[in-house]
């Protein structure tokens, strides 16, 4: 135990040692991804904003869907799995994409993933912007319920970081990945009630399907979102849905759990990166 707690303080003090390189890097993404963009970080804001209000149409008025506030409901679930798709696979290409500095200096791989997943995080938190407006328009009323709406936002972060390691380091030594991971988060988004809710998956009786079950019971981004919606706009089914308080911890526990997956597979092969990129 003692081992374990020198070991794990000597990393964290090793982190603090490239935090400005971190910063460094988050910005550099940041830039690259508005350079020569007229509206620049705006984009943030209205790109989830612009999806809601097609999305919305779509949804709404071809599919009929009928479910109360859906602009919010979907607006939530979107933002956080557009972070968890985009922060992944950025990650997964961020140590193949600095092979000349790694080859050049010593610099800790997984700063390029962190860097990564990160500048994610900001877009996320600049689109909250977007998800205020909405609120706004649609009547949403703001409590203080609404605060706690960080924690899945933590628990996903925690999440992404842990996936993101994991596939940085798959993605060094199997260049296919990149293909098979968009087919993954496609799939992914259509089994997350992203604009559809669980009720759509339950029989006459009311019992669950058991693509429903499958969904609440072992989809991640469900926790996530459906933690998000409660806090933000008191979203709930008692009959389908899971309490918040069990989709807290469990959330938790699943993030925690990928992250040690991430470092453990990362750390297990990092050695072996400079031989194949």
């Amino acid at each position: 135990m003692k081992k374990f707690l020198r070991l794990t303080k000597e990393r964290i003090r090793k982190f603090g040692q490239y935090w400005d390189l971190l910063v460094l890097l988050v910005q550099r993404d940041l830039k690259l991804k508005y350079r020569r963009s007229f509206l620049g970080y705006l984009w943030s804001v209205l790109n989830p904003l612009l999806t809601m209000i097609v999305m919305s149409i779509v949804f709404t008025e071809m599919f009929k869907r009928k479910i109360e506030n859906f602009p919010v409901y979907l607006i939530c679930g979107n933002i956080l799995f557009s972070f968890m798709r985009e922060s992944t696979t950025q990650a997964m290409t961020s140590v193949v994409g600095s092979a000349s500095l790694l080859k050049k200096s010593y610099v800790p791989k997984y700063i390029f993933t962190l860097s990564k997943i990160t500048s994610s995080m900001v877009n996320l938190v600049l689109s909250f912007g977007a998800l205020l407006i909405v609120m706004i328009f649609s009547g949403v009323r703001f409590q203080w319920m609404n605060l706690l709406g960080f924690i899945p936002v933590l628990e996903l972060y925690v999440f992404c970081v842990g996936l993101g390691l994991f596939l940085a380091a798959v993605t060094v030594f199997f260049r296919d990945v990149r293909n098979i991971w968009s087919v993954v988060t496609l799939a992914w988004m259509y089994l997350t009630p992203i604009f559809y809710s669980l009720e759509s998956h339950t029989y006459a009786d009311g019992t669950m399907k058991p693509i429903g079950l499958l969904i609440r019971r072992f989809n991640p981004m469900y926790m996530y979102v459906q933690q998000f919606r409660y806090f933000i706009m008191q979203w709930y089914v008692p009959e389908i849905e899971v309490p918040v308080m069990t989709l807290m911890w469990r959330g938790g526990l699943v993030a925690v759990l990928m992250l040690f997956v991430g470092l453990a597979t990362f750390n297990a092969t990092k050695n072996k990166f400079i031989l194949y990129i």
